[in-house]
């Protein structure tokens, strides 16, 4: 018998976005599936748009708000498949996305093996999401995995995964302390308890680009602040779990140099945490520098203006895209057909 693939969306105040990710989810081609959306306490129709999908393959349950990591938790002990696809309430999956990844098991294959995929942003139009490889895109180890994830500053996009369910009961629950980069420590310990990633190129993830009060946006967030320290502890531990050498400890250093701005100088108790992190991995951290386009405000204005400026500026230019695409977003949904959004997918463009 083909495996059952469970799809789990928690959804917080998700009505904007929430039917069209139901809709690739329904849309998907493997058939034997179950989908499960977890409505975490919205107060505005989340529950409502939810409920007009229920089927045999699609289940709601509400629960009290209780945060990301809780909702996602619900969800796996309500589900019942094989194989485990987590979507975010506003994100879309391509319609082979799960068919694809399954095709590229190989007869033999331990259920230790973790699957991923491509990914790429949009704000409002699938179609335009560019995708662009970078080294994680590949068949990696998994201290290789962190290792370029941590030394090179990448990412991978939660939905990307497809995860086997000895795989999911091997890493553990989400962690309900993380406020912030909830899916980075979550998937890095399923990483870590991998026996390596198979990456599909064909199996598409768009990754909606919401506004800038989303979860994946700190600010000036104490507790994502705190969030984001202890989630970068505990991947140091995992990789260093996996491989304990200069290579790793060289990683380690650049990864808490890459984030250590967001704490630096107005958090000087976690500032005090990375400098001990990186001398217990022989290295040292830097002052965060200004990239140029804003160094010329610091002997102006200060560089607490010019690190003001680095923060808000792109996320001013991002609003104005948004708001562009919008636009051409409502024009073109006016006359689309019914199956939108999957008949916009198929025209992405790749660079």
């Amino acid at each position: 018998m083909k495996p059952l693939v469970s799809i789990l969306i928690p959804a917080y105040n998700a009505e904007k976005w929430l039917g069209y990710t139901l809709k690739s989810a329904v849309a998907q081609t493997w058939q034997r599936k179950e989908i499960i959306v977890v409505d975490d306490g919205s107060t505005d129709g989340t529950a409502e748009i939810a409920k007009g999908f229920v089927s045999k393959d699609v289940k709601v349950v509400s629960t009290s708000n209780q945060g990301l990591c809780a909702a996602v938790n619900h969800a796996i002990s309500l589900c019942h498949g094989d194989y485990i696809q987590e979507l975010d309430s506003d994100d879309l999956l391509s319609p082979d996305k799960i068919e694809r990844q399954l095709a590229a098991l190989r007869e033999g294959d331990s259920k230790r093996i973790l699957l991923s995929s491509p990914w790429a942003y949009f704000y409002h139009r699938p179609r335009l999401a560019r995708f662009i490889p970078n080294p994680l895109w590949n068949d990696l180890s998994p201290a290789d995995w962190l290792l370029t994830k941590m030394g090179q500053n990448l990412h991978m996009q939660n939905a990307t995964w497809l995860v086997s369910r000895e795989l999911i009961e091997a890493a553990g629950p989400w962690d309900t302390r993380l406020q912030y980069d909830q899916d980075g420590e979550y998937f890095a310990r399923v990483v870590t308890a991998s026996e390596g990633t198979r990456f599909v190129p064909e199996a598409r993830v768009y990754y909606r680009n919401s506004d800038s009060n989303r979860i994946s946006y700190i600010g000036n967030s104490d507790v994502k602040k705190n969030s984001l320290l202890l989630s970068m502890t505990l991947h140091i531990q995992y990789l260093r779990s996996l491989e304990d050498s200069e290579r790793v400890h060289k990683a380690c250093v650049t990864y808490l140099q890459n984030w250590y701005y967001n704490f630096y100088p107005d958090r000087p108790d976690l500032v005090a945490i990375c400098q001990a992190l990186a001398e217990e991995l022989h290295g040292h951290l830097e002052e965060p520098g200004l990239s140029w386009k804003f160094a010329w405000i610091a002997p102006l204005f200060g560089r607490k203006a010019a690190r003001w400026a680095q923060r808000v500026f792109p996320e001013s230019k991002s609003s104005w895209l948004k708001r562009w695409d919008k636009l051409m977003f409502e024009i073109e949904t006016s006359k689309a057909p019914p199956d939108y959004p999957q008949n916009a997918f198929g025209m992405e463009r790749e660079d």
